[in-house]
């Protein structure tokens, strides 16, 4: 008797990665793509319709993101197996990732013979972390975690702003935004406010 087939759902707001991944996976005779979605949103609402194996998730998407999506399935669907894709590998996108309920994390340079493994892993229930994701996660614990007015912060920075301009914006004052801004260079291990900026954008605390 056939085992049947792991369905998946395959969600990315690009279209041409979409119909490379549904036509990687549909080659597979143990897969099968079952839906597909271009945001989170649409994730969700074809995951109620669909009631997928498994889902391969971009992490990154206009409107409603990959973190978002997953929360939201796993919070309605406790068992759903989520497979998280991106070409982001910031410690901060992984934990966010792992956090929000995604059990493995793939990026998107990834061998057709390295994703076909991960999705048979997570959808048989196993967790699928690649070493150099693993190191990432481990990497975070020599960093202080950024407060939620220090990212904002550091978001104005990134902007170009001055901290005149900073402390109109967010409508503290200048000495309080230099407070925050000493904090910053030292949780992030940065020497000035370029390298801050920098440091946070590939740990995937901020996004330009």
């Amino acid at each position: 008797m056939n085992k049947p087939k792991i369905k998946i759902l395959i969600v990315d707001d690009h279209f041409v990665v979409r119909m490379g991944l549904i036509g990687v996976v549909n080659l597979e005779p143990d897969m099968e793509v079952v839906g597909e979605a271009g945001d989170g949103a649409q994730a969700l609402q074809v995951f109620n319709r669909c009631q997928p194996d498994l889902v391969l998730m971009d992490l990154r998407m206009p409107q409603r993101d990959g973190i978002w999506a997953t929360m939201e399935i796993r919070e309605k669907y406790p068992e759903a197996r989520i497979l998280m894709l991106t070409t982001y590998d910031g410690d901060t996108d992984i934990h966010r990732a792992v956090q929000a309920g995604a059990q493995g994390y793939v990026l998107k340079n990834t061998t057709r013979d390295k994703l076909i493994p991960a999705l048979r892993a997570v959808a048989s229930g196993q967790q699928w972390i690649p070493k150099e994701i693993a190191t990432r996660l481990a990497e975070r614990t020599i960093f202080e975690d950024l407060t939620a007015r220090e990212i904002q912060v550091l978001e104005q920075m990134a902007k170009g702003l001055a901290n005149k301009e900073i402390a109109n914006v967010l409508k503290i004052s200048e000495h309080t935004v230099k407070g925050h801004l000493k904090n910053i260079l030292g949780k992030l291990l940065a020497a000035d406010r370029t390298e801050a900026v920098t440091k946070a954008v590939q740990r995937g605390i901020i996004q330009l």
